[in-house]
């Protein structure tokens, strides 16, 4: 489908080339944003059946992760630390519900301004 002139940005399947329909993409990729334990059953489930929709939210949630880590471990500089952790954490969520709402339409949509870098970053991810 075409908008403007430009490839819309829903994900185009191609179920010749996968046991998996549609919907169990999805599902894959939705289930990286549950938690840390749920990134790792997307992780084991796309190695199965690989899938780029998937791959793409795999990177994604892992780049979110690693950034709250890094909010955390800044969180123990003193006196600004909590500032820090509070609005660091704030970011990290919103982060996580752009990249959950975007794998439950099926969009490939990096999250804000770090997107581009966890794709980058995370290539080795497929």
């Amino acid at each position: 489908m075409k908008v403007n002139g430009e490839t819309s940005n829903r994900v185009q399947y191609d179920i010749q080339n996968s046991n998996l329909n549609p919907d169990e993409h999805n599902s894959t990729a939705i289930i990286a944003y549950i938690t840390f334990i749920g990134w790792i059953i997307a992780l084991v489930k796309n190695k199965e059946e690989k899938n780029a929709f998937a791959s793409f939210h795999i990177r994604q949630m892992l780049g979110i992760c690693c950034v709250g880590l890094v909010v955390v471990i800044l969180a123990f500089i003193p006196k600004f630390g909590i500032f820090i952790n509070f609005f660091g954490m704030l970011i990290v969520i919103v982060l996580w519900v752009l990249g959950l709402i975007s794998a439950v339409n099926g969009e490939r949509k990096k999250v804000l301004v770090l997107g581009e870098f966890f794709q980058e970053w995370f290539k080795g991810i497929s």
